[in-house]
């Protein structure tokens, strides 16, 4: 996998925000080195968050948005608002551009107040630097004045017309982002050199043409790195691969829509598990997902079920989160359910309607985001789970398949 097909969910975000007119697409454009935004001297001329995946040394993989500006009004304005909060849920790092001729106003202000209370790195990128002529300081430092009331470190002079500063912000970027303590694995942590892993993939009606599902590549790509060997076989095969293997697999990894045979097929004593819980332990929280599953046995009837997918795409005739889960749900809990579907960045923030909200893998998801989803829910005491994790507590499997991920279940119970 190059650097351009690294998934969304695993590049870093930078989030370029401000007011209308404050520069903020010429300034990605400048940043990124070409012509991603339009760029106008109408007010309001982004009107939908635009993204670009590309890599800014020394953080590699990044994917940088620009956002409609904050300080819209009327419907229209109040939703393009709406859109800029749903990516300030999924920002590692923040740039707040500001018309340098104005200086801060109310809107950025309150930007950085959510800056500051959701922990989000950031810098204040005083645009159209070469308008205040020599008021524009050369060191890349705000002068105090009565536009910049204080000069501050996390902030800078720049211009995306002329370019002034526009590497020195790209530096400040990527010295804003502390090195990661620990890196997150999938499975890789959980395996030696020379082990074997099957995996098994489901190649029916709903798998994309020609190529695996993004969660399965980077499986593959987790073991592979692992010094291991992925040996990847369709359900039908299954049985047939273990006879033959000549070793024992470290690990049988499933699509969880074919869990019941495939567990049927699977030694006892052969580790077994899903791409979509390794996802769950992977960007979630493992504990809170098994706990979650349990809570289908509180469901009553009319109770309402929110299933959230984390990136939108065609639904087939038998697509896992509009039709097999909430059958399976309505066949396991015998109750006349509610559902109500998700997809992309909506994720609504009440989630009080709901007993119940089951999650898709969220391959396409960064990690900040799904913390969010999970907070959310469990600061308004509704149960959130993951379809895989769901899926194998509705079949009864799931104390096995998270014991071999080190978390051991012996009485499920939603906490």
């Amino acid at each position: 996998m190059g650097l351009n097909d690294t998934p969304a969910g695993e590049r870093l975000t930078i989030g370029f925000f401000g007011r209308r007119n404050a520069g903020k697409s010429s300034v990605v454009n400048a940043v990124i080195g070409q012509d991603l935004a339009v760029v106008s001297a109408v007010r309001g001329t982004t009107t939908d968050p635009v993204r670009k995946a590309m890599e800014l040394l020394p953080l590699g993989p990044v994917l940088i948005i620009d956002t409609p500006g904050i300080d819209d009004d009327g419907a229209l304005g109040e939703l393009r608002v709406r859109k800029t909060r749903q990516i300030l849920r999924q920002t590692a790092v923040a740039v707040l551009v500001v018309d340098a001729t104005l200086g801060l106003t109310a809107p950025d202000e309150e930007l950085l107040a959510i800056f500051r209370d959701q922990n989000i790195p950031y810098l204040i990128g005083y645009n159209k630097a070469d308008l205040l002529g020599e008021n524009s300081p050369r060191d890349g430092k705000p002068r105090d004045n009565e536009i910049f009331p204080a000069a501050r470190s996390d902030a800078l002079f720049i211009s995306a017309t002329t370019g002034e500063n526009i590497d020195a912000l790209k530096k400040r970027l990527a010295a804003l982002v502390p090195a990661p303590e620990i890196k997150l694995r999938l499975i890789g942590d959980l395996l030696n050199g020379g082990d074997f892993v099957v995996l098994v993939t489901p190649i029916d009606a709903s798998a994309p043409r020609g190529r695996l599902i993004l969660p399965q590549q980077q499986t593959i790509r987790d073991i592979l790195e692992s010094d291991a060997t992925a040996i990847v076989v369709k359900e039908f095969e299954l049985r047939d691969t273990l006879a033959h293997l000549g070793k024992k697999p470290r690990f049988v990894i499933t699509d969880s829509q074919v869990f019941a045979k495939v567990a049927a097929d699977v030694p006892p004593d052969v580790p077994l598990t899903s791409f979509s819980i390794l996802f769950a332990r992977y960007k979630g929280d493992l504990r809170q997902a098994v706990a979650g599953a349990a809570a289908t046995e509180n469901l009553r009837d009319g109770d309402a079920v929110l299933i959230a997918e984390g990136c939108t795409h065609h639904r087939q005739c038998d697509d896992i989160g509009t039709v097999k889960l909430p059958r399976w749900l309505k066949n396991y809990t015998r109750r006349d359910l509610r559902f109500t579907f998700t997809a992309g960045g909506e994720f609504p923030d009440d989630l009080s309607p709901f007993k119940l909200v089951a999650h898709c893998g969220a391959c396409m998801l960064n990690a900040r985001e799904m913390q969010y989803r999970r907070r959310l829910a469990a600061a308004q005491h509704v149960p959130l789970t993951n379809y895989g994790v769901l899926i194998a507590y509705l079949q009864g499997i799931l104390p096995r398949c998270v014991e071999s991920l080190e978390l051991r279940v012996e009485r499920v119970e939603f906490l």
